[in-house]
């Protein structure tokens, strides 16, 4: 599908069911118009393409993108940073806020016993305001995250259902 495509049917779905929200999964598979010079020019015509459509739309644009592959190749520590954006820094510049999850313990990487099943929710831009990583649980056999605090309270509550 190209941007076009996507600004259409946006439009469409916007006059005729008010969406609130545009989830484009996944920016790199999404192509642009007319001749371009390269790929990371192209990413960033739709990347801003996207946000244009934010605007005029009145909507968020949910954009997911994949990383290079330099944080697998990276020797300190596999903690993904603006920089690893595949494809273009435009994605970055464009955005207001990028969020990224990390998963050590899914990677292969030593992590700390007990500590096999928390995910890094890394807030690495946020235009209007702060950066952070929150730790969440990832609870797989649901495909899903827990705040840490209520699976702990839960834990208590089970284990003192054993008494």
């Amino acid at each position: 599908m190209n941007i076009m495509e996507i600004r259409t049917k946006a439009r469409r779905l916007k006059v005729e069911h008010n969406i609130g929200l545009l989830v484009v999964d996944y920016l790199q598979l999404v192509h642009g118009v007319g001749r371009i010079e390269s790929r990371q020019i192209e990413i960033a015509s739709i990347s801003q393409s996207l946000k244009a459509l934010a605007k005029e739309l009145n909507i968020p644009v949910l954009s997911l993108s994949q990383l290079s592959r330099a944080v697998e190749s990276r020797t300190t520590g596999s903690r993904p940073v603006l920089s690893d954006l595949r494809e273009s820094g435009a994605i970055e510049q464009d955005a207001d806020v990028v969020i990224f999850i990390h998963r050590p313990g899914a990677q292969g990487q030593q992590v700390d016993p007990g500590k096999e099943n928390i995910a890094e929710i890394i807030v690495a831009k946020h235009r209007n305001g702060p950066t952070d990583t929150i730790e969440l649980v990832f609870v797989g056999e649901y495909v899903m995250f827990a705040n840490k605090e209520a699976t702990r309270k839960e834990e208590k509550a089970v284990s003192m259902d054993a008494f």
